[in-house]
């Protein structure tokens, strides 16, 4: 099934997908003025993922601070660092994007969760790792909004150790 929905997302091509970035990010523009999270966990996106790099700036330039998730070692939770975009970011062990200089923070209260799939209950298929499972199960729950296209959509049934997201913004949602 992730092969597929890897495949789904590799076949958009480059001016529909700029189009449905754009419309995610709007909503997620429209939930942060909306609930005003004192820290809002963002992603870098990796293989095909929606880019959400303007309403990264956007949401900054309204006053929003910024963390991104971060891997301090395999079968953990994620980590996360402060982050601005625009500023300097380095390679970490696994190839994605962290900043240079690591200033971790306290889990924030709200995450951007990127979804391979989903599905109609809020579950989330991501690659396999488990951090983000391991991120949510521990602690009080932060806010999760899953962000995917549309054609990540898929039918699968949802392990025990699954945590379903709150909300889950596709270019197709309404979330105001």
């Amino acid at each position: 099934m992730r092969k597929h929905l890897k495949a789904q997302r590799a076949a958009l091509d480059d001016a529909g997908k700029a189009e449905r970035d754009r419309r995610i990010g709007a909503q997620v523009l429209a939930w942060w003025r909306r609930t005003r999270p004192p820290l809002l966990a963002v992603y870098w996106p990796l293989s095909g993922e929606p880019d959400l790099g303007e309403t990264y700036r956007a949401l900054v330039q309204e006053g929003a601070a910024l963390a991104l998730p971060v891997v301090l070692e395999r079968h953990a939770p994620l980590a996360f660092a402060a982050w601005t975009p625009g500023e300097a970011m380095a390679s970490d062990p696994l190839g994605v994007a962290v900043p240079a200089t690591l200033r971790t923070v306290e889990r924030p209260p709200a995450l951007l969760v990127p979804c391979l799939g989903f599905n109609e209950h809020g579950y989330r298929l991501g690659y396999g790792g488990g951090f983000y499972d391991r991120t949510l199960a521990g602690g009080v729950r932060p806010a999760t909004l899953g962000i995917a296209y549309a054609c990540q959509a898929a039918p699968f049934d949802a392990d025990a150790h699954d945590v379903p997201l709150d909300l889950i913004v596709t270019e197709e949602t309404g979330v105001e």
